[in-house]
């Protein structure tokens, strides 16, 4: 009887040890990857495995059973960092892997029909969905993005990335209000604090300027002059075209501070935190006229006489 049970034993001790044999030695073998970047769907680990599978990776049932106690894979772009692998290494990267990134900068002084336009060249979203899914969001055209570097999840839809960008935008936005202001009204912080920052932001040449700059536009429109600021005329798809007679007398938009007087109705790019200082807290002078120097810089003057001769003296300079 003692022999019979020691032989049932040996005899299911060297099939499981057979068992585990085949094992190792499957879950050893190499795994080569058509890529190191997968979209993990939604789903059980059965469907996920079936997903793979479909885009080229060898699995087999063996690895969804294996997979169920390793752990389970995130949803989204995954970077597994490799292209080949045991397939023990490979579901353990699939069951760990962190998501595969992309990274989004948004510069100040560039306008949202500009940064959208960068997205849908260098990550490939649909550029006319991207902007129906940022009008859908944003409460301006222009000016509710928040400059900044973002990691982003690589695979959002045009719908997720607006979304996305705006939120924290306007985020931004109301925390800024709060922190200067004491409170968040909407339509004065885009329509004349953003706005004015805006302007401040194509037309500084650094940021010591800015409250200068600042004070020449209040300065102007406390006497109900024009602005006649270029900056404002880089909106939208004109964000760097270079601003001439000829565009003046052409654009009729009422960015065009040459021909409207007061503010533009929204503002023309995205902001700084420090242009919204600039605009919020601007210096204390008299000027109401400026001119590019040849260092970059502006000079300032009071009166309009003084800048004229400004404007001479550079012009000058610039000939010599």
């Amino acid at each position: 009887m003692l022999k019979k049970v020691a032989r049932k034993i040996f005899f299911i001790s060297e099939v499981a040890l057979i068992i585990i044999v085949i094992l190792l030695f499957y879950f050893a073998q190499p795994l080569k990857l058509p890529h190191s970047q997968f979209f993990i769907p939604s789903g059980n680990i059965q469907s996920i495995i079936a997903y793979m599978q479909s885009k080229g990776v060898a699995l087999t049932p063996l690895d969804s059973y294996a997979l169920r106690f390793i752990g389970y894979p995130q949803r989204g772009w995954i970077n597994l960092g490799v292209l080949e692998s045991s397939h023990l290494d490979f579901l353990y990267r699939l069951a760990t892997a962190k998501a595969a990134l992309i990274y989004v900068t948004l510069i100040p002084g560039e306008t949202t029909y500009t940064i959208l336009n960068q997205l849908s060249r260098r990550f490939g979203y649909d550029r006319e969905m991207l902007q129906n899914e940022y009008k859908k969001e944003a409460p301006y055209p222009e000016g509710v993005f928040f400059p900044n570097t973002y990691a982003l999840p690589k695979g959002m839809t045009e719908r997720e990335i607006a979304a996305y960008l705006v939120r924290v935008g306007l985020l931004q936005h109301k925390r800024l209000s709060k922190k200067f202001l004491g409170s968040f009204n909407q339509k004065i912080w885009f329509e004349k604090i953003v706005t004015v920052a805006s302007i401040i932001q194509k037309e500084a040449a650094n940021k010591e300027e800015m409250p200068i700059i600042a004070s020449v536009i209040y300065n102007r429109l406390k006497r109900n002059m024009p602005l006649q600021m270029d900056g404002a005329l880089n909106y939208g798809q004109f964000s760097h075209t270079r601003i001439t007679p000829k565009r003046i007398r052409e654009d009729t938009s009422k960015f065009n501070t040459y021909k409207h007087l007061g503010l533009p109705p929204y503002p023309v790019c995205i902001v700084s935190k420090e242009a919204i200082k600039s605009a919020l807290f601007p210096a204390k002078t008299k000027y109401l006229y400026f001119v590019k120097g040849r260092n970059g810089k502006h000079i300032f003057s009071k009166t309009y006489k003084s800048h004229l001769h400004n404007i001479q003296s550079v012009q000058k300079r610039n000939r010599n």
